[in-house]
């Protein structure tokens, strides 16, 4: 990836990343507040990881996707979180040209995988509810791992062509990303060449990776609220729904920031904005979404008592 830059002359060798505040007080409460963030999403996320790896209960298809989601999770906030503590430490903000493209390209990679899985999770809510009977052949562990494979293959394609049409344009300089990563529209904004061929990419992709999944999504949940409508016992409707609430409560987070940032035209480009709404599609949702699974599920709280509850007692 680092052939880009010399395909197209770029005179840029690094960027520097202004991040937040350049406010000594404010960077240390920032720094406090993202390292205590970072720490918590990794421990809640590895806890869900832990707990699914070692009952054998949650050994099913929904939380075999739920494990891989908060692995993606914990890598996803990895590519970001690190740089930020670093930059509000080290008073030399500069990321060099291949780090970028290379931060660029998993950053892409992690957010388009958790997009399909979120379409794949609801794929599974959708067989269990409408179609119990034939929930162990349709969602058998074999064609899970094929899902989870062909999961990897359109985030690495998906994020291959952003990354390719992002950094392929020549970069004179300035080199200050007014973002705290390397997110494609905020270097996309130091190009100087004309955008309007990215800008149409990205719409086509977006639509492709975010709109098709969002559309399966809604979907599914239309033949679930209506399989669930049927159901006669009110008890039996509210269990259907509760195991589908987490999981719109996070495709809601997630979706609505991405699709605003990239599917919106590249004139519309506000980099305050921009800031805030990558913290949430990544850093927020990721912090949320173990303590939305596992508030609102019986069976991680139970197993969650059952591996700590046994190992306290045998102490």
């Amino acid at each position: 990836m680092q052939g880009l830059g010399k395909q197209n002359h770029s005179s840029v060798s690094e960027f520097l990343l202004l991040g937040f505040s350049s406010e000594s007080q404010i960077r240390m409460a920032l720094f406090t507040f993202f390292l205590l963030l970072y720490l918590i999403t990794l421990l809640g996320n590895g806890l869900i990881i832990t707990l699914i790896y070692l009952d054998s209960r949650l050994h099913t298809p929904m939380y075999f996707f739920l494990s891989i989601l908060s692995l993606v999770d914990v890598s996803y906030i990895t590519t970001t979180v690190p740089q930020i503590l670093v930059n509000m430490t080290h008073p030399r903000r500069t990321i060099s040209w291949g780090a970028c493209v290379a931060q660029m390209f998993i950053f892409l990679v992690l957010g388009i995988a958790e997009c399909v899985l979120y379409a794949i999770m609801a794929l599974d809510r959708y067989v269990a509810i409408c179609f119990p009977l034939h929930y162990t052949l349709l969602m058998s562990h074999p064609i899970c791992i094929k899902m989870v494979i062909v999961c990897c293959f359109i985030s690495i394609a998906g994020a291959l062509i952003y990354t390719i049409f992002t950094m392929r344009l020549p970069y004179c300089g300035p080199h200050e990303i007014n973002h705290f990563f390397c997110e494609a529209p905020a270097v996309l904004k130091l190009a100087c060449a004309d955008t309007s061929l990215n800008d149409q990419v990205d719409f086509i992709l977006g639509f492709i990776l975010l709109l098709v999944p969002l559309s399966l999504i809604l979907a599914s949940y239309v033949c679930i609220f209506a399989s669930i409508l049927r159901i006669r016992s009110s008890q039996g409707r509210l269990k259907s729904f509760s195991t589908c609430a987490s999981h719109i409560t996070v495709v809601t987070m997630f979706y609505g920031p991405a699709m605003i940032m990239y599917m919106r035209p590249g004139s519309w480009y506000d980099p305050e904005r921009d800031k805030k709404l990558a913290l949430f599609y990544n850093v927020v949702s990721a912090f949320l979404n173990p303590i939305i699974y596992s508030l609102r599920n019986k069976d991680v709280k139970g197993a969650f008592l059952k591996v700590f509850g046994d190992r306290g007692t045998a102490q």
